[in-house]
């Protein structure tokens, strides 16, 4: 006991119960980061900065709205946005914050993807990503319903139907989920309790869980290179800095973070003082009327996609209705991510411009959905319904033959 009895500093003392020089090292000062990664690799930092806005700004909106399907409009549009000071400020930082974090975690994903940054030792840390983005959607899904406009009531009225097509249990589900046979006040109040508590708690133990597995394989490189992390450590701690292949996570390489986050920052507040709008659908300034559809369904943009997927299958087949075809497409896309590390058969690290198949499969997936995307918020009438089920088709059929593509690369490798 004699450690605890001398502590001439705070630090000192903290040091000494929680051994918080230890800490630093593990987490920060020796946690070594390859020095070839490039501003890609700083969407982890924008992610969980953007999610702090999106909690701190939700806490101010949180306490002047209504969840009650008679004042949610109104609380959202003119209290907090008129009679509030600066609640318009808040509303837009939300706002903008819940699209531009979809923006973030795309790339994050993607460059994940080219990279091949979920394979081997680091498919914990592809599936806790997945597990965020899916929370992340379930957490934007619910927040878009709760300024009870029109495309609010009746985005949730199309996607809390899809749970309907679930086999046996799909009609009690729906109304489980709603609890009522409508979309109506106990929709809306789950799902304010979905938003503003249950998801934000989820989210953030995910977020723990996915820099958790980071610390264990390491952070991927730009070549897929396999550094001995030691052996670099020993060469940067010594002294021999420009040769060492990694540099320690604090202070070095957050500094770079910080840079590219000012950066970013510029970037959102010009889009919260200028150009706000964007983050905002026109038709959900007109307050939820169940007697009214408007004349074109569709979610925000970073559902569209998979949005699009679901429509692009809307046919009749025999005696197969065209709404289990597009349910059972909707799912495969939201799903088949999740296993992206055991689809992928080429067991080399390397980034998709040294595999010449997976580079193409790579680029032809980005062109697809960015034309389901398109697509998915245009009338799926004539032309558009031919293009959204071929691109539809195009999206599902790339990841059945990815194995045959990333197994015929290790072949020319001869691995």
């Amino acid at each position: 006991m004699a450690k605890f009895e001398k502590a001439n500093s705070v630090g000192e003392w903290l040091d000494q119960r929680l051994n918080t020089t230890a800490l630093t090292k593990v987490l920060m000062t020796e946690y070594w980061i390859p020095k070839d990664i490039n501003f890609l690799w700083a969407m982890g930092v924008l992610l969980a900065v953007t999610f702090k806005i999106l909690v701190i700004s939700g806490l101010f909106l949180m306490m002047y709205y209504k969840p009650d399907v008679a004042l949610a409009f109104d609380s959202v549009n003119y209290t907090i946005m008129q009679e509030v000071a600066y609640g318009w400020l808040f509303r837009h930082m939300h706002g903008v914050a819940a699209s531009v974090v979809f923006l973030i975690i795309y790339i994050h994903m993607f460059t994940g993807i080219y990279y091949g940054s979920y394979k081997q030792g680091r498919e914990m840390i592809w599936i806790s990503g997945m597990l965020l983005f899916m929370t992340f959607s379930a957490a934007g899904f619910s927040g878009y319903m709760l300024p009870w406009g029109q495309m609010s009531y009746w985005a949730a009225m199309v996607i809390t139907n899809l749970f309907g097509g679930v086999p046996v249990i799909g009609d009690a589900l729906v109304v489980w989920i709603r609890g009522d046979f409508n979309v109506a006040d106990a929709t809306l109040t789950r799902f304010f309790m979905l938003h503003v508590f249950l998801l934000p708690i989820v989210i953030m133990g995910i977020i723990g869980l996915h820099f958790y597995t980071l610390r264990i394989p390491h952070v991927n490189n730009q070549e897929g290179a396999d550094i001995d992390y030691d052996a670099e450590a020993e060469k940067y701690l010594a002294g021999n800095k420009k040769e060492a292949k990694v540099i320690p996570f604090w202070p070095i390489f957050i500094s770079k973070d910080f840079a590219i986050l000012g950066i970013f920052l510029i970037f959102y507040f010009y889009l919260v003082f200028f150009h706000y709008n964007f983050a905002m659908d026109p038709v959900n300034f007109d307050p939820a009327d169940a007697m009214v559809t408007p004349a074109h369904i569709y979610p925000e943009w970073y559902f569209l996609w998979s949005y699009e997927v679901l429509r692009g299958f809307f046919f009749d087949v025999g005696p197969v209705k065209a709404f289990d075809i597009g349910l059972a497409a909707f799912g495969f896309a939201n799903v088949i991510f999740l296993v992206l590390p055991w689809l992928d058969r080429d067991p080399a690290i390397l980034p998709a411009h040294k595999r010449p198949g997976f580079r193409v499969w790579f680029w032809i997936l980005m062109v697809d959905l960015i034309v389901l995307t398109v697509y998915g918020k245009l009338p799926p009438t004539g032309i558009n319904a031919w293009v959204g089920f071929a691109s539809a088709s195009v999206f599902i059929l790339l990841f059945v033959a990815l194995p045959f593509i990333t197994k015929a690369d290790a072949k020319k490798r001869g691995a």
